[in-house]
């Protein structure tokens, strides 16, 4: 299963970095991975700087960040397949050159991808979460985490949400959602008791055939 992506579009410019580093907090916050936010911010910051540096102030970019397995994954990507990120061992006194460095200090991998068009410098740094397993539900878990998502927490009306949810802010978005369904089914003229427990034999029966 593939999780929800966050994906920032700009123009590559010094005050940009500091945006990016505040929606990172925001968004591992929510994700429930804010031990990784201090390292996370550094990847972001230092990919953008390189495209600032080496390909040029206002280069449009991108930004995604997503859950790839037991890894966060931080990809920019820039429109130039000519400039490639190295690592190196610059002197003490050196201002520049630490960069990749630096990414590579903090994460468990990073490489770059070229395709006709642009380039992608990604890294990834493990969250300590357990890999989602891969099983015939995926779908159905994408789409149940999908409008999860536009709920709020707390019972709060729909409303957009920060990518992917952290488990207790999924639960209570999950609530809500039953919620009004009940609301609908009952609005329609048919019986919610009846479909809950209708609901609840599926699902019993459903995880029982995947468990065996």
């Amino acid at each position: 299963m593939a999780p929800p992506t966050w994906v920032v579009e700009f123009a590559a410019v010094e005050e940009e970095v500091a945006v990016l580093r505040h929606k990172v907090r925001a968004h591992l916050g929510v994700w429930g991975l804010k031990d990784l936010v201090d390292d996370v911010q550094l990847c972001v910051s230092e990919l953008v700087a390189n495209v600032i540096t080496h390909v040029g102030v206002g280069t449009p970019t991108t930004v995604a960040v997503q859950m790839n397995g037991a890894f966060l994954r931080i990809e920019v990507h820039d429109p130039d397949t000519r400039t490639l990120p190295t690592l190196v061992a610059p002197d003490l006194e050196s201002e520049g050159g630490r960069g990749m460095a630096l990414v590579g200090a903090v994460t468990d991998r990073w490489g770059v991808q070229l395709s006709a068009d642009r380039k992608v410098t990604w890294c990834e740094i493990a969250t300590g979460l357990p890999p989602v397993n891969h099983h015939d539900g995926c779908l159905r878990t994408t789409r149940t985490e999908t409008v999860i998502g536009l709920y709020g927490v707390r019972g709060t009306r729909p409303g957009p949400r920060f990518g992917r949810l952290g488990v207790t802010e999924g639960e209570e978005a999950a609530i809500s959602v039953i919620t009004d369904l009940l609301h609908w089914l009952r609005a329609h003229g048919r019986d919610a008791d009846d479909v809950l427990d209708r609901a609840q034999v599926r699902f019993e029966a459903e995880a029982f055939e995947a468990h065996w």
